[in-house]
Parts: C-alpha cells; structure tokens; sequence
C-alpha cells in the first residue's frame, strides 16, 4: 500500500519537493496537492512579465494540468485547507474535502504586508502577489492613468515596470533614501534609479505614507512631511510574512515562520514545511534558490535516502532582471570596518561591480549592468576561496583566455552546484540532459530543465556546461531573433512582410509563430517600425507599440513632468516665434528655458496635462525630440554672414529640415551642414553631415557625438545643393530599409561598411528609386501635436450639451 502524501500550497516550493521526490521515489506516495489559486503551478517570479505584457499565464506555467495527471496526483485548485488535525492526520478544505494523510508538507508560503494607513481599504488598493493583482492592475489600467507603488523593493519596482507598459503614470513611494536596499549598495541603486527614470518611472524617495486619501476610491496619499501625490491605484509592495495561521491553529510551533530543523520538521511528527513559510535557524527564506535547496533535503528525507547533515541554511544571492537591467547580490555587500572592496565602475557603459573581501576571502558583490561574474564570484563566496594576491583579478582578470576561464570554472563546480537560481537547476541536472536526453543547446536545456526559462542570468553558464561536455563542435548552434518571442531575425521579419504583405503586428506574430502572441516590449515597437517602413499606406500606426515618449510626444523628466522643443529649422528663427515661446514660458510657469546643443530651445517642467494647450500657444511643429526620427540639422552661419564660409550652409539646412521632418528612422537621426571646412556646425559626427568646400560638398554618414563618439565618414563629393538632397534622401531610405530597429547610423556603418553604402548608392536610377519612396512616405505624415489638438476641439465640439448625470427640471 502506497503511503498518503498530502500538500498543502500549490506554489513553486512544495511542488519542487513532489518533482524531486517522484524521481526518487516514485511509487511510494499517493499525493494529493491543495491550491488556494484556481491555476496550476507557476513561476511568481515571471508575474511581472504577465503584468508587463510580455507573457501570459500559459507562458509561466511549471506544471500543467497533465502533470499533475501523468503523475497520478489528486490536485484540489481554488480550495483553501482550513484545518488541519493532527490527531487524526487529516487536512479539510473550505469546500468542504477532507483528505487523510501519512506525511503532510506544509508550504503556505508568505502573505503580502499590507501598511495599517488609514484608507487602506479603499478601492483601488491592492497587494502585487498573484495572477488576480495583476489582472486588477490591467483592468485598472483601462480605466484610470495615475498609479503609485508603496515599496521601492524588486517587487515594487517590477510592478511600476508593469504599469508603466499599461500607459500608466507611475511613482514609486520608498522609505528609504535610495531603492532595493536589501539588495544593493547606494551606488548600485542610484544607477538603478537612473535608468528607470529614463524608462518614465518618478520616485518620491525617504517618504512615509501617512494617510490614503479618497472617499470610496482612492484619489492620493499624503506624506507625513505635509506633501501628497494623486493616485487612482496603489499598489503596496512593502514587503512579505509567513503565512502560518493554519500551522498555528494546529499546534505547530511558531516564531516568525513555521520552525522547522535542519530535515525540515516541525515540532509534530510527520508535519514538515518548506518555502517562505518555514523558519530555519531563525531565518525564513524568500529567495527561490534556498527554498529549492529545502525542497531537496525533504524530498530525500520522504523518500528515505540519504539527506547527509540535512539542510545546512543558505548562503544567499539574488540574480535579477530589474525592468530590463541586470543585477547581481550575495553576502554582504556594504563596506564595513574590517572589510576591503574591489571596485568597477564605468557610468558610460552603466556597469558597476563590487567584490568584498575579509580576511583574504570574498563574503559579498554587487553588480549591476553586467553580471557575467556572478556564478563565479558566488562560488568564491561559498567555497570560501583564498584569493589573497588575486584580489583586483576578481573583477579585471588575469589576462588569460576568458573562453578558457569560463570551462576552467564549470569543470570545478561541483553537480550539486545550483546554475540556476530561478528554477533550482544543479550543474549535475544540466549533464545528465545532455548526455540522457540528448540536449545540444541551450535551447534543448531550457526545454528539459528550465535553466535560463526565467531571468535568463545563467545562460552563459549554461552554454559553458553545453561547450565543457561536448566539445565546442559538439554544441549545437541556434540563431537569435529579434527578441525572444521569436527566432526570426530582422532580415527574415522584413522579408515575411514584403512577401506574404502582412500589414499589422497581429498578422506577423500569427504567421510567423510568435512563442508569445502579444509579443513584449522589445519586438512591438520594432515591427510597429518595419511594417510602417514596408506599407506606409497599407499599415496603420500602433501608437501602444510606442515607448513611452514617442506616445505621449514630449520627453518625460525625472520629476514627472514633460520637456516641450518645437522645430526650429536650422537652428534659425524670428522675434516672433522667440516672442510666442516666451510668452508661453511665461503663462504655464516653465521653470527652465534651455537653448539645447541641436541649436534649438527647450521648455522643461511642463505638467502633462497641460502638454496640448501648450503646443496650442505655440502654433510650432514638433521638433521630435522623444523619437526615433530626425531630430535636427544643425547649421553654422555659413557664406551668409561668415568670411570664412563657402557655401550657404543656412539655406541648405533648412531645405533638408523641411524636407525629412516627421521621418520615422530606425533610431534617432541628427544631421548638420558647415559651411566651410572649419566644420563649425560639426558636422562630423553626425548621421549625416554636409560640408562646404570650393565649388561643391563633401557628404559624410555614420558619426556620433554621444557616449561613444565616432567620426563619419566621406560618402561622396558633390556639386549641387539637389545633389546633397538627392544623397540625403537615397542614404535615410536606404538605411531605413536595411538597418535593424534601434540601430543608430554608426553602429550600421560600423557593421555593413562604407563601401557597401557607396556601391549601393553608386547609380543614380537606385538613388532616385530610394527618394521615391522616401517621398511617398513623407507623403503620408502629419505633425502630431497639430494632430492631437485638431482631435481635443472635435470632442469639445459634439460634447453633450446637458450632463447625462445631471438632474434635468421641465417647467410647467
């Protein structure tokens, strides 16, 4: 007779048990699994992708349905065990299911931290936990535009992400003086903070909530410094507890978590628990990576083989994906007296790495940006390596081959050795796939094991196990796409759309077999590109494809508010128009006028509600400075007005302005004409640079001025100012049909080559083939805010004159 195994939390903890039990065991229990979600198994850690769009339930499922039956495993969803009798050995359901056992395993897991503020039970205040948040928060996103999150921690910070990709307006509320500080250093944070800012997120930071204003709905928050904020949702993300009611109510010995020893038992026989609910050693665990490493030493104990010392706590690290940004912690990771530090740190690349070291071994790092050494410096970590005299080569190397490097250290990793944090994967999983199975690429190993299926952190490791097992010819290659909803590169995308005239992102996602339908936040705005590039009269504009700028056509600030650059074309303007922006600085309270580097003049701190009426005031084009698009052409006063000048540089960059202006680019193009070799429009370093010299000009592409500068370089000479026009139009039409999504000109140039470019545009018959169709796209643009305004007075226009909620009196 099989013994009666019962389960009480559905979660990735205490099914990770029942997998690792089944291998070694897998007739000794019958098993019954109680849920208080209506869903299979998932990976928590993936919500955030549900919520950004960028994954459904389907795509983070671990355990589907036929698992559970392949298994033969009784699975109780949507039920909460309300009681347990020990006496008895039986566990009831709020259904009413009353299910006898031999063993129990109780992993509950933690419950949200809900703040104790007044109006904290209002409408419109919620947890960020599981699938009905999320589906809350995408609801709630349809309705309403102003969302703050409690809780500057991963958790808060995933679900601003996620709000943020719903068209939200996000502020993170954090207590302290800088984010995710169980995690990282000031300086990691900062960098952090830097980077979500740019991405549209605010931060109010060493604030405290006093009070969540609203009558029946929220409508703000009030800080305990007199300070407020509007909200229409909050979310609270401020932290976890151990959800050990049901253990309590049964006599099971609590502290803060579930106590259990180092087998994972509890205080009464047969009852154990693992996962965030349990408490070892006083510690209660809410990283992935130490619950699986419970998970495993219960599943040995159950199955009655050999669990050695037991669980011996864990050294903990946490390797993230934080909106987009990679970052890495483990041990201590502060300065403090007695510690020494070896440091990175380059703001250009936006790369940090940290090591700390006592007593000649490392006991903590943080990086961020880039996090390649993690697996390796979280071994030094463990093993308590001596690294004295090989201190700076921790972070800098030793010189030597880092291909090498890589095999000499997964050659040492012990099977045991956890690669994958995310989903609990040991080195000796990962050989066993590849020699029984079969796998030959990473690809095969996700699919078999799940390393590398959530964060993607350890997928260089793993391509290392993959090269020290077979052999480098042994491993089998697999192109990237675009992005990981698909394996299609650019090339392939565009070729699918020319051929089989696909005209939305729907039709390519479908034909081309996206793995994720609503494809993510880095395959939308590319195909939004290439379809409007391939079709421009056929394809419709996918404004929610758009980043966050390009929706709203201005660019946000760390503080929330909105920069404001009309078109100046050339650089060159009139009193008139200097006349209009004053006088709108001056009726909206802009707090800065700034004359930018593109020879034009910003208003920065315009609120957004009052972005149209301020275009309105203005009367000017969008200068496009928030999009992917020609930007500017900056000009220098040329044979106009310079004894130096040549040419009329002025003119001919006005000409090129009014000609290109609204152009969708791969990436943002910035162009420049100097009227004498001088080069004082600095023409060099921009995607496409005119130059003046006797008798003609000289055309130069591919340069940047940004954070990593390069020169551009000659394309052609010329006699005409058609000819620079005819030049300019042929080399953006040809760049815009070949180059990839978000690929600026010089990285372009740098991968194709010069010389490419001049054979392509050596015949004038390609040139003026190339300018057609530019022009006809052209064709189709309109200024946005001209857009956006004429729309605002069509809906004053046929607004209802009587309020359909008013109360309306017939006078006899």
């Amino acid at each position: 007779m099989k013994k009666k195994l019962v389960l009480i939390g559905n979660g990735m903890a205490g099914v990770w048990c029942i997998e690792q039990l089944l291998k070694l065991a897998p007739h000794k229990y019958e098993i019954t699994v109680f849920g208080s979600e209506p869903h299979p198994n998932y990976n928590r850690i993936l919500l955030s992708s549900v919520l950004a769009g960028d994954a459904d339930m389907k795509d983070i499922v671990l355990n589907d349905w036929a698992w559970y039956e392949e298994n033969q495993i009784t699975l109780y969803t949507g039920q909460t065990v309300n009681k347990i009798d020990t006496n008895h050995k039986m566990v009831i359901s709020d259904a009413g299911v009353s299910v006898p056992y031999d063993d129990l395993i109780i992993a509950t897991g933690s419950l949200p931290f809900m703040l104790p503020l007044p109006g904290a039970d209002k409408e419109g205040v919620i947890a960020f936990r599981d699938i009905k948040d999320c589906e809350t928060m995408i609801q709630t996103a349809k309705k309403y535009k102003k969302a703050v999150v409690i809780g500057g921690g991963l958790l808060g910070l995933e679900a601003a992400r996620g709000l943020l990709n719903l068209n939200m307006e996000v502020s993170v509320v954090h207590i302290n003086k800088y984010l995710m500080e169980r995690q990282l250093d000031e300086t990691a944070a900062r960098m952090l903070e830097n980077e979500l800012r740019q991405q549209g997120m605010k931060f109010l930071l060493d604030k405290s909530t006093d009070v969540i204003t609203g009558k029946k709905r929220v409508t703000g928050l009030r800080f305990k410094d007199g300070s407020s904020v509007e909200a229409d949702l909050v979310v609270m993300a401020v932290g976890i507890r151990p959800n050990v009611e049901l253990a309590k109510e049964a006599g099971v010995e609590i502290n803060r978590g579930i106590v259990v020893n180092d087998f994972l038992e509890t205080n009464i026989p047969h009852v154990y628990s693992i996962g965030e609910c349990a408490e070892h050693r006083g510690i209660a665990y809410g990283l992935v990576a130490p619950l699986y490493e419970q998970g495993n030493i219960l599943a040995k104990k159950l199955a009655e083989v050999d669990a050695g010392e037991g669980y011996q706590g864990s050294v903990v690290s946490t390797k993230l994906k934080v909106s987009g940004v990679n970052v890495f912690s483990a041990g201590q990771f502060t300065d403090e007296p007695g510690t020494r530090s070896v440091r990175v740190q380059d703001d250009f690349a936006a790369v940090y790495k940290k090591v700390i070291i006592q007593n000649g071994k490392v006991i903590g790092s943080v990086l961020f940006g880039d996090t390649s050494d993690s697996s390796r410096i979280f071994a030094m970590i463990r093993s308590e390596e001596d690294v004295t005299g090989k201190e700076k080569e921790i972070l800098l190397g030793s010189g030597g081959d880092s291909a090498k490097g890589g095999l000499d250290f997964v050659a040492g990793m012990s099977n045991d050795e956890i690669v994958c944090g995310c989903n609990g994967v040991s080195k000796g999983s990962i050989i066993a796939a590849i020699h029984e199975k079969g796998c030959t690429s990473v690809n095969e190993i996700k699919a078999c094991t799940k390393a590398s299926g959530s964060c993607g952190g350890c997928k260089p490791l793993v391509a290392d196990l993959l090269t020290y097992t077979l052999g480098a010819d042994g491993v089998k290659t697999v192109k990237e796409g675009i992005c990981a909803c698909t394996t299609h590169n650019r090339d392939e995308v565009v070729e699918a759309i020319e051929c089989m005239h696909l005209t939305t992102s729907k039709e390519v996602m479908h034909v081309l077999e996206w793995n994720n339908p609503e494809g993510c936040s880095k395959c939308r705005p590319a195909l939004n590109y290439y379809l409007g590039m391939v079709w421009p009269v056929e394809h419709e504009e996918e404004c929610e494809s758009r980043f966050v700028n390009e929706r709203n056509h201005a660019n946000i600030q760390h503080d929330g508010t909105y920069s404001v650059v009309p078109r100046i074309y050339g650089g060159v303007t009139t009193p008139q128009a200097l006349k209009k922006i004053a006088e709108v600085a001056e009726k909206y309270d802009v707090p800065m006028v700034k004359i930018t580097g593109g020879q034009r003049i910003d208003l920065l701190g315009i609120k957004k509600e009052d972005l149209t009426k301020v275009w309105a005031d203005l009367d000017m084009p969008s200068g496009y400075a928030y999009g992917k698009s020609l930007r500017t052409v900056k000009t220098c006063v040329g044979s106009t007005f310079c004894r130096f000048g040549t040419q009329d540089s002025i003119k001919m960059g006005i000409e090129m302005e009014k000609r290109f202006e609204r152009l969708g680019t791969p990436a943002k193009v910035k162009m420049a004409v100097s009227g004498c070799p001088r080069n004082c429009a600095e023409s060099i370093i921009k995607d496409f640079g005119v130059v003046a010299i006797d008798g003609g000009w000289e055309i130069y592409v591919g340069g940047n001025g940004g954070v990593r500068v390069r020169a551009a370089e000659l394309l052609c000479k010329v006699k005409t100012e058609e000819e620079v026009l005819e030049w300019n139009g042929a080399f953006l039409q040809y760049y815009r049909e070949n180059a990839k999504f978000n690929e600026r000109t010089a990285e372009w140039i740098e991968l194709v080559g010069i010389q490419s470019v001049r054979d392509a545009l050596e015949s004038q018959e390609v040139r003026i083939s190339l300018v057609e169709r530019i022009e006809k796209t052209l064709s189709l643009t309109t200024d946005p805010w001209k857009e956006i305004i004429a729309k605002e007075k069509l809906s004053q226009t046929f607004q209802p004159l009587q309020d359909p909620g008013a109360s309306i009196t017939v006078d006899k």
